[in-house]
């Protein structure tokens, strides 16, 4: 009896001690695969993570991803076979081809066009290369350069930018949202992912979304939210709370899953004056769907006519005045032409893609805080009380007043929504908000 215990802890503990490669070595992998797991079999976090994806499963394993075409731009001999070490979503495409051209189609693959923007000349010339690799790259992506040898260039790489462009010339990356090596759809399915690109001063959509009900929500009901099921509709799979991917991406009864992240997105709330997108009224009626799951008709219809006064408010008010009060005082030669060179354009750039993105993305994400305070209280405050005093100023300075003249009367006296800065704030209209709120409070408004 007590060899036979012996027998069986010793084989329970060999098994226990097998290296990751023989649990590895499963009849479903190819031999290609089996000999990579030889010699990497050291990287067994890496290797971990891989074992316990959806693709273990299916027998995809290292050299199905990683194999290369001998033509191919990043085509690297190593150990007999011909590999590259990008895994691009052309690459995905040969086992995901919708999911691959839905991808490719989104602004998320065009992310890196914004290095040939305002965005990218701020971050090579007041910060510097360096910076823009670790910082502006690793969001919107690089563009991967390969040396003679077929390794990558490390002034490129690595990089996970969601709009990197690929030695093979496709755009972007999965792993940006289906982390390697586990590629796993619970994991895109968090707002945690989506907030390595999407927070910060110019688009805080992961600080909004923890503001919100929405995400008040997910943080006390994540455990039960069923994030590993294949389909993941809200109503059926999961009632507590939506995430980033429930509104953008994920299917409804009604929808499919897509990996074009803008067919739900009817403003573009990013440009200094908001617009609707192409074949806007659709994607509405898309995203309109999504909300229907929890909420009652009456309720979607109410939070997108006040999505609609706010976005309004902030391009007549601020966004289109200042826009043309700038485009005037270039015209007039009163600043110089050029970005950054000059104070207003400081203010200006502020003004609508930092505080401006965050009251629209406040309003467009239930985050009250961001729509007012860390919004349009901002945008108010400095189109007041910096933006026009920089232009009259410069108009002074360029011995112009009469362009700062034209101005104010064009755009400022005589406009309802601007009174108040030019007369002072009404008085009736002061004592009948001290009236309301101490009716309602039943305290003296100070």
């Amino acid at each position: 009896m007590r060899k036979s215990l012996f027998v069986l802890a010793a084989i329970v503990i060999g098994f226990l001690i097998l290296p990751v490669s023989a649990m590895s070595a499963d009849p479903r992998l190819s031999k290609e695969t089996t000999e990579c797991l030889e010699c990497h079999i050291e990287m067994k976090g890496l290797v971990s993570q891989w074992e316990d994806s959806a693709h273990w499963n299916a027998g995809v394993g290292c050299y199905e991803c990683h194999k290369a075409n001998k033509k191919d731009a990043d085509a690297m001999k190593h150990n007999g076979y011909t590999i590259a070490i990008i895994v691009s979503p052309k690459d995905c495409a040969t086992c995901h081809p919708r999911e691959s051209a839905e991808q490719e189609a989104s602004h998320h693959a065009k992310a890196g066009d914004i290095l040939n923007t305002a965005d990218g000349i701020l971050g090579q010339t007041i910060g510097g290369e360096p910076a823009v690799a670790v910082g502006c790259r690793q969001c919107h992506g690089s563009i991967v350069k390969v040396n003679k040898d077929g390794s990558l260039d490390t002034n490129t790489w690595p990089n996970t930018g969601i709009g990197r462009v690929n030695p093979d010339g496709s755009k972007g990356t999965c792993s940006a949202c289906h982390t390697r090596h586990r590629f796993s759809k619970e994991q895109a399915r968090r707002p945690e992912t989506c907030g390595k690109c999407h927070l910060g001063p110019d688009h805080p959509q992961k600080e909004v979304y923890e503001e919100s009900k929405h995400g008040i929500l997910y943080q006390a009901f994540k455990d039960e939210l069923n994030m590993d099921h294949p389909k993941w509709v809200p109503g059926e799979d999961y009632f507590d709370a939506p995430t980033c991917a429930t509104c953008h991406m994920s299917a409804t009864s009604n929808q499919p899953t897509t990996h074009d992240v803008g067919t739900r997105v009817s403003w573009n709330l990013r440009a200094p004056v908001s617009k609707r997108t192409e074949n806007w009224e659709k994607k509405l009626g898309d995203m309109q769907d999504v909300c229907s799951a929890c909420h009652g008709a009456p309720f979607v219809e109410g939070f997108y006519k006040q999505l609609d006064s706010f976005v309004g408010l902030y391009n007549d008010k601020f966004a289109v005045p200042a826009k043309e009060i700038r485009d005037i005082l270039l015209k007039e030669e009163v600043i110089p032409a050029g970005n950054f060179n000059d104070e207003i354009d400081w203010i200006y750039w502020e003004l609508w893609h930092h505080e401006g993105r965050r009251a629209r993305h406040g309003a467009a994400m239930s985050g009250p805080d961001y729509a007012w305070w860390h919004g349009i209280y901002d945008v108010a405050k400095h189109f007041y009380t910096e933006f026009l005093p920089a232009a009259d100023e410069a108009c002074e300075k360029a011995g112009k007043k009469e362009v700062c003249e034209e101005i104010m009367k064009t755009y400022i006296e005589g406009r309802k929504e601007h009174e108040w800065f030019v007369k002072g704030f009404d008085p009736k209209r002061v004592e009948e908000m001290k009236k309301y709120y101490k009716d309602r409070y039943q305290q003296d408004v100070k």
